[in-house]
């Protein structure tokens, strides 16, 4: 490139007053706040502009470092976008990530008790989505998302995995290696059972007879429980199988599950806890019985989830599990068809736990019925705050929030809250 071509690299200072809900630092300036990803409060930074971003900057280098910022545990952190904090000290996040609850709830003007954060990482996250795609040149990247990017970090290693997903890093190598994705992109979502690692791959495209016998062969040589694409069977070494309660779930390919063991645990604990003696329940956004398949254990369930692979994997596994009440499963868009309040009466507990965009339908027609108990479980404070606004508008009292973190290093939050009338 010619001198006449080359342009100066332009930076600026600016100090960092707090973090923003995603996580970034925030800088105020007179033209309004900045958002520079990687900083901490109370730090001076160099920072150059992001083309097409002007209220967004990356980090140049930190001049003045915050006696909280801490050593990051992966070697892929600031290039990898699947965490966003590995820089901050745990006790310091763990204060952010309960006050994105409090300040959520102060936005929907709800005065609430917010307890302590409870760390759920647990042994660490028990899915991952692993991206394959042919990067410059023409070499094949595996791993994760660039921040706020679409090209692939490739990666040989996550800490933050649970043991269980040990050798899916090889295994989505492997599985990208024989099928060589050109141009369209390639998904592989691994998911940690307790039989083993089960493998759903998505984007593929047809695969031919040859590719699929090579598929099986590696399923085999890295003993993969079940491989599939799009849900499709192409190898099966077994059944995975999670436990849940009393019952052992048959799980759907790319079934749902909550990000670690840990929170699953957690916040079944707190919804059996917050049901209390009820005795006729009701779970939405039931999943294959997070919930329902613990609940069972003292009280009669109607179960309703939108998903038919996962509701058929909670009614066999409640068929073939001992000692539970009867659960009655539907596949029921509760977001289009919520229940109704009429259909509400006779429930002492309604459990729900909506994806991230929250449940507003459903929370409407549960501020309009007499439900004594309403449990809510959640994964976006925004959204929760929301449906938590409608109930209360309803009549209901807001007895306890309890911001659980299954989502280590990132910026999202989960929150089980119950409601009594």
């Amino acid at each position: 490139m010619s001198s006449s071509c080359w342009e100066p690299r332009v930076t600026e200072q600016l100090t960092i007053t707090r973090l923003g809900h995603r996580g970034d630092g925030v800088a105020e300036t007179a033209g309004g706040p900045i958002y520079i990803p990687y900083t901490l409060p109370g730090e001076i930074v160099t920072v150059e502009a992001v083309a097409g971003h002007p209220d967004r900057r990356h980090l140049v280098h930190v001049e003045k470092r915050s006696h909280e910022r801490a050593e990051p545990v992966c070697k892929h952190f600031g290039t990898c976008g699947g965490c966003a904090l590995q820089h901050w000290s745990l006790a310091e996040y763990h204060l952010w990530k309960r006050l994105l609850v409090v300040e959520a709830l102060a936005q929907a003007n709800i005065v609430a008790p917010v307890s302590d954060l409870i760390d759920a990482h647990g042994a660490g996250r028990r899915r991952a989505v692993l991206h394959a795609r042919r990067g410059v040149h023409d070499v094949l990247e595996v791993g994760f998302t660039a921040p706020r990017a679409h090209h692939v970090v490739p990666i040989d290693a996550c800490p933050i995995l649970a043991p269980g997903l040990g050798g899916a890093l090889g295994a989505g190598w492997a599985i990208a290696e024989a099928l060589k994705p050109a141009g369209k992109p390639l998904d592989i979502l691994a998911t940690a059972t307790d039989s083993g690692l089960d493998i759903d791959i998505r984007g593929s495209g047809v695969l031919s007879p040859d590719r699929m016998t090579a598929l099986a062969r590696l399923a085999e040589s890295r003993k993969i429980a079940r491989l599939t694409r799009h849900g499709d069977s192409v190898a099966q070494q077994g059944q995975p199988i999670l436990k849940i309660g009393r019952a052992e779930v048959p799980l759907p390919p790319g079934a749902f599950l909550q990000a670690t063991a840990e929170g699953e645990n957690i916040l079944a604990r707190m919804v059996t806890e917050y049901a209390g003696n009820a005795k006729n329940v009701a779970d939405l956004f039931a999943g294959i019985g997070t919930f329902a398949l613990r609940l069972a254990e003292r009280a009669r369930v109607s179960a309703a989830d939108s998903d038919l692979s996962a509701v058929k994997a909670l009614e066999q596994a409640a068929g073939r599990a001992t000692g539970l009440k009867p659960i009655a499963a539907q596949t029921r868009d509760l977001f289009r068809r919520p229940f109704m309040s009429a259909e509400l009466k006779g429930f002492d507990a309604v459990v729900f736990d909506p994806p991230r965009q929250g449940a507003e339908a459903q929370a409407r027609e549960l501020g309009k019925s007499a439900v004594p108990v309403v449990i809510a479980v959640s994964c976006d404070a925004a959204t929760f705050a929301r449906d938590a606004k409608i109930l209360i508008g309803g009549g209901y009292k807001l007895d306890a929030v309890s911001p659980i973190d299954q989502f280590r290093y990132s910026h999202h939050v989960e929150i089980a809250a119950k409601f009594e009338r």
